[in-house]
C-alpha cells in the first residue's frame, strides 16, 4: 500500500537574491510499513516521503518483539488486524512537528550518501519451525529485502538507518490469493526502492 499525493503541502522558506519566499514542500508518498532492527525491541515505522526529506514515523507497538523479529527473518507480517496509515492521516500534522518528534527519524535527501537494497534468503530459527514447515509444504520460494540508508547527520557525522521492507498482513493476504509469496515481497520491496529513486540521485542507489 503506497500512496502518492502532490496536493498536501507544507511551506518552507528559501533564500534568493531578492529575499525570502515560501516554496511548498510536497508530500509525495507514504510507505506504509518498514521495520528497523533494535537490540531491545524492533521498531515499526511508516515513511513519509516529500520532495526534500524522508520522515520515518514511529508506529504504535502492535505485537511482541518475538513476532517482529520473526517477521524480519521471513519477510512478511503474520497479523492482519492492523490497518496501515495513509497520507490523509498526517494531512493535518505539520512536517516540522513530525521531523522534530524524538521518536521519529528525519533524513534530508540532500544528506544521503547511499541507499542500498539487499535481497537475502529467509533466516529461520528453531522457533520458526512451524513457519518453515508451512512454507516448504506450500512449495514457495521467497526472499527477504532490507535497505541501508547512509547519510550525514546535523553534526556532519556519518549515520545510517537499516530497515526491512515488511508489508502488513492487510497488504499481503489479499494478494496471496493470486500471487506467490516471492512475488508479493519482491513487488513491495521494488515499490519502496522506486519511491526513493524518485527523490534521490541515481548514482547513490543500488539494489
Amino acid at each position: 500500500m503506497f500512496e502518492s499525493e502532490t496536493s498536501l503541502n507544507s511551506a518552507a522558506l528559501y533564500e534568493t537574491g531578492e529575499g525570502s519566499y515560501a516554496l511548498p514542500e510536497r508530500r509525495l508518498a507514504l510507505i506504509h510499513r518498514v521495520i528497523v532492527p533494535d537490540k531491545d525491541y524492533p521498531k515499526e515505522y511508516a515513511v513519509l516521503v516529500t520532495d526534500s526529506r524522508s520522515i520515518f514515523i514511529r508506529q504504535k507497538k502492535t505485537r511482541s518483539s518475538f513476532v517482529l523479529r520473526g517477521e524480519m527473518r521471513y519477510g512478511t507480517a503474520l497479523v492482519t488486524d492492523v490497518q496501515p496509515k495513509t497520507l490523509e492521516d498526517y494531512a493535518e500534522t505539520s512536517l516540522e512537528s513530525l521531523a522534530t518528534d524524538a521518536s521519529n527519524i528525519s533524513i534530508p535527501h540532500g544528506s544521503v550518501t547511499s541507499l542500498v537494497m539487499t535481497e537475502g534468503e529467509p533466516n529461520f530459527r528453531i522457533q520458526d519451525l512451524w513457519v518453515w514447515l508451512t512454507m516448504k509444504r506450500q512449495g514457495h520460494e521467497f526472499h527477504v529485502y532490507d535497505f541501508v540508508t547512509s547519510y550525514l547527520d546535523s553534526a556532519n557525522r556519518e549515520s545510517r538507518v537499516r530497515f526491512y521492507a515488511v508489508p502488513l498482513g492487510v497488504y499481503f493476504k489479499p494478494r496471496r490469493q493470486t500471487e506467490t509469496r516471492k512475488t508479493i515481497l519482491r513487488d513491495y520491496a521494488l515499490d519502496v526502492l522506486q519511491t526513493f529513486r524518485e527523490v534521490l540521485p541515481a548514482e547513490i542507489i543500488s539494489g
